[in-house]
């Protein structure tokens, strides 16, 4: 039961980050006031005063949406036609790629090329946090199912 409830907490966590990738794909400029700042607040490289081409954008939106979707894939049994140790294995990379991506704010390597603020500190408190957070949820579904 608890790999469920952890599922349908990945499930909704990523299914928001997600419209708001979609958001940011179809020209929206929250949490920004322009795309500049938009750039500066989510990507935080050097130098960038515009957002990605709106179509990665929604790749990147859709597959996070993907990223949701797996765990209950995963824990429910949802009719999908997906070998079970593809899933699994989907399951695995997922939480490693969540967990690198949580570590990375703390490296100096990444912090040394992302140092855009207010990037730099959002990436500390709080999206490296949550990737952690998403990586464990990740580790506990697998553990648990």
């Amino acid at each position: 039961m608890v790999s469920v409830a952890l599922a349908w907490a990945i499930f909704f966590v990523l299914s928001v980050i997600s419209a708001l990738h979609a958001y940011w794909a179809w020209g929206g400029l929250w949490p920004g006031r322009d795309e500049a700042s938009l750039a500066k607040t989510v990507i935080g490289a050097p130098g960038l005063e515009t957002m990605p081409p709106a179509g990665l954008t929604a790749m990147v939106a859709l597959l996070i949406f993907i990223a949701g979707l797996l765990p209950l894939i995963f824990v429910s049994g949802v009719p999908w036609n997906l070998p079970a140790k593809l899933v699994w294995m989907a399951m695995v990379a997922l939480a490693t790629i969540f967990f690198a991506r949580g570590i990375l704010p703390f490296t100096p390597i990444f912090r040394s090329r992302h140092p855009q603020e207010p990037f730099a500190t959002l990436d500390r408190r709080f999206y490296g946090p949550l990737c952690l957070l998403i990586g464990a949820a990740y580790v506990l579904v697998l553990a648990f199912a």
